[in-house]
């Protein structure tokens, strides 16, 4: 359900670009330059996604697996949403765990889902293709859709960063690692 990200001709934004936000959250948990993307639509509904930065989309990693099972009672894939309320949803806290990302080089990623809200869906062609997590990740790649409280959808981007932040902050984490090179 996510257009391709390649603008049709020069100066046509995409169709993500044109009907989402991006929010930024760098660092997440503590750990250097695992940065997730939350794509906010104007509906208030959130696409969690890796952000250009993380070490999963950097050359040379492989992805082995990625697996919604985040322990042994919790599986985001026995997520079942239905009707109206979404009942059935799974709440989610912003550090709640989305799903795991295992690379053919020995690291394990926790993807985080960064918002508050009810977990709308799981995407599973990621789990039969993880190369398409890497290729598209902002659009047939996203991990989940989260859709938050409507009394929380203003708040949600606290402490989320703007596309301008984060290219900020890449920026110095490039000039960090060229002067100690």
């Amino acid at each position: 359900w996510i257009p391709s990200p390649k603008p049709l001709s020069r100066g046509v934004p995409s169709l993500v670009d044109r009907y989402f936000t991006r929010w930024y959250k760098a660092d997440v948990k503590g750990k250097p330059c695992e940065d997730h993307c939350i794509l906010q639509h104007s509906n208030r509904i959130c696409v969690i996604t890796l952000a250009g930065s993380h070490p999963v989309l950097q050359s040379g990693k492989t992805i082995k697996s990625i697996s919604y099972q985040i322990s042994t009672n919790c599986s985001r894939l026995q997520n079942k949403v239905s009707g109206k309320f979404k009942r059935g949803a799974q709440f989610l806290t912003e550090l709640a765990p989305l799903c795991k990302i295992y690379c053919s080089d020995g690291e394990e990623y926790t993807i985080s889902s960064c918002v508050r809200g009810r977990l709308m869906e799981v995407n599973e062609n990621i789990l039969h293709k993880p190369s398409i997590l890497q290729e598209k990740p902002s659009t047939e790649g996203y991990i989940a859709v989260v859709l938050p409280k409507f009394e929380e959808s203003k708040s949600i981007t606290e402490g989320l960063l703007t596309q301008k932040q984060y290219e900020e902050i890449v920026v110095k984490r490039i000039n960090a690692t060229t002067a100690t090179s």
